[in-house]
């Protein structure tokens, strides 16, 4: 006895489906239309402005600005390190040279708590013999303004290879004044970890006479 097929086709959205039908079996087949590939340019052209500052804040070298007037260089220190070394970046490796440019003025305001000007003693040697010299903090801070940060800031950098171009990227200045050539790449700044306190003398004389008192001397009294 022959056996009669029949054949149906039928397309639908989701692909091709071909069935076949005889006596004994009764099955289909369904093949479906691989995925479309996103295109890589069409990736990219969908990426954000945001997104891409963002890319680039962290790959990039960055340029900060802080102002060591009234600060203590051994808390500055602690603050300006981990910006010279990348470790403030999500992309951060002991081995990667990803840190940030850090351009630091007014050091020649710094502050030093207690006596420490007085018995804060720097080593310093030549490498020959008979070379060692110590150095009192105040002898140092007037002979360069910007030598106790930047020791300071070396001595707290992981002390690998990668520790002299790190302090390369340190820019420090005993005033306000920075080349054209160095302002232009800044972009941010580091607050300061205290604020700056006003002298006295530096009130105008209208607020200080304005200036609520407690009570006043009167013209008469002397004091001895």
């Amino acid at each position: 006895m022959g056996v009669s097929k029949s054949r149906v086709n039928a397309s639908e959205h989701t692909g091709d489906v071909t069935c076949q039908q005889d006596h004994h079996h009764h099955h289909c087949i369904a093949s479906a239309s691989p995925p479309a590939i996103p295109n890589r340019q069409a990736c990219r052209r969908a990426m954000s402005a945001a997104r891409r500052v963002q890319q680039w804040a962290t790959f990039g070298r960055m340029w900060y600005l802080y102002d060591g007037k009234w600060q203590n260089p051994l808390e500055s220190a602690d603050k300006i390190v981990p910006y010279l070394d990348g470790s403030h970046k999500p992309i951060f490796h002991p081995l990667n040279d990803s840190g940030d440019h850090v351009v630091v003025i007014n050091s020649r305001d710094i502050a030093l708590p207690g006596d420490e000007w007085e018995k804060r003693v720097y080593f310093h040697h030549t490498g020959y013999a008979g070379g060692a010299t110590w150095t009192l903090a105040w002898q140092l801070h007037e002979a360069d303004p910007t030598m106790i940060i930047r020791k300071t800031v070396y001595n707290k950098l992981s002390k690998n290879l990668l520790r002299r171009g790190r302090l390369a990227r340190l820019h420090i200045f005993p005033d306000d004044k920075v080349p054209d050539s160095i302002l232009k790449n800044v972009s941010a700044q580091m607050r300061q970890l205290r604020p700056v306190p006003r002298r006295l003398d530096h009130y105008p004389q209208e607020e200080l006479e304005n200036f609520p008192k407690i009570f006043d001397w009167p013209k008469d009294h002397v004091i001895n």
